[in-house]
């Protein structure tokens, strides 16, 4: 049976990506956001660092050390590590407090029994008594300032690092969804896999996500803008400097984009006609990190036909969602009571 929330207590709201990690407090916001990435020694699993400290040594750490991310895809992949990196970040957030009577965790909408599991017991092992989960674009829509309450349709597409939500809501309650575990990481992915192929070069994921932010785009923008890369040649496994133009990481990103515009031409013809009418109306709402990108605005404004608007706090959204169901649990107690689960 849900309970309000216990005001007096540490309760925090946790969007947990692939990508970063946020954590909100209740009375506080957000206080933390860090990359999902732990160092561990080898020997013992003994916590070296997690977050952005952790991120600075991927493709840097040496022998005595594993560095993980443990989330692929919007998932857990390694509990312990997820475990470990969790419980580092809830007590950073907590600060002089000793426990957390709740969490609200937003996950992946398409996740199986199994996933979910998982994300309660990591939390659980992090120091939490109660854990609720949320899907991840309920969360998002509530922080990006959707209606979610009215009997309106809204859509929202959330783009993370692992994994693209697509959502129209209506009265607290998802109508149609498609979730594909297709967003930043596989961008990146794909810009690292076109120089290995086309230049003989290597480059690591900074470098990858840097071409991204700097060139990236879904569209062209008239121009034709370069900047120059160091990476390692696949062939003397020397460094060589290369030219990178914006026009190449727009064709190698071109394959994840399509299926992230696919699955909201999907979402909206799972969409009855008069919620189709609402949101055409009232836009689409862009957030993730992947709103960021260049142009992916104007794509599915074109694709689609309807206006589309990108967030206020893109990268915030889920975080901020998560808040707003702490802060006021009488007004989303139907929401978590139907789609929370307890320990």
């Amino acid at each position: 049976m849900f309970r309000l929330f216990n005001r007096s207590a540490c309760e925090i709201g946790i969007d947990l990506g692939s990508a970063n990690t946020l954590i909100y407090r209740n009375g506080q916001g957000i206080v933390l956001a860090e990359p999902s990435v732990v160092a561990l020694e080898c020997r013992g699993d003994r916590l070296i660092a997690a977050g952005e400290e952790a991120s600075q040594l991927i493709g840097r750490s040496p022998t005595n050390m594993v560095l993980s991310r443990p989330l692929r895809e919007g998932v857990i992949a390694d509990f312990e590590s997820a475990a470990v990196m969790l419980k580092h970040f809830v007590r950073k957030a907590m600060g002089t407090s000793s426990s957390v009577s709740r969490m609200v965790v937003g996950i992946p909408s398409g996740v199986t029994e199994v996933e979910r599991r998982a994300v309660i017991e990591t939390a659980t092992h992090a120091g939490a008594r109660s854990v609720h989960l949320i899907d991840e674009p309920l969360a998002a829509a509530i922080g990006a300032g959707l209606p979610v309450t009215a009997p309106v349709g809204g859509m929202i597409v959330d783009i993370g690092g692992g994994t693209t939500e697509v959502a129209v809501l209506c009265h607290q309650g998802c109508v149609a969804s498609q979730s594909v575990r297709v967003a930043g990481d596989a961008m990146n992915e794909c810009i690292t896999q076109y120089l290995r192929k086309h230049y003989d070069l290597i480059v690591g994921e900074h470098t990858a996500e840097q071409l991204k932010i700097d060139l990236g785009s879904a569209a062209g923008s008239g121009g034709d803008r370069s900047i120059e890369v160091c990476g390692q040649d696949l062939l003397s496994s020397l460094p060589r400097i290369h030219v990178v133009h914006e026009s190449e990481v727009r064709e190698c990103i071109r394959e994840p984009i399509r299926t992230i515009v696919d699955a909201v031409r999907r979402t909206l013809e799972l969409t009855p006609p008069q919620l189709v009418a609402d949101i055409y109306r009232r836009g689409i709402v862009l957030c993730g990190g992947g709103a960021l990108l260049r142009g992916l605005d104007e794509l599915l404004a074109a694709e689609t036909g309807i206006c589309v608007h990108i967030a206020e706090s893109p990268l915030a959204c889920v975080a901020l969602g998560t808040g707003q169901v702490l802060e006021n649990p009488q007004k989303w107690s139907r929401v978590l009571s139907a789609q929370a689960l307890a320990v």
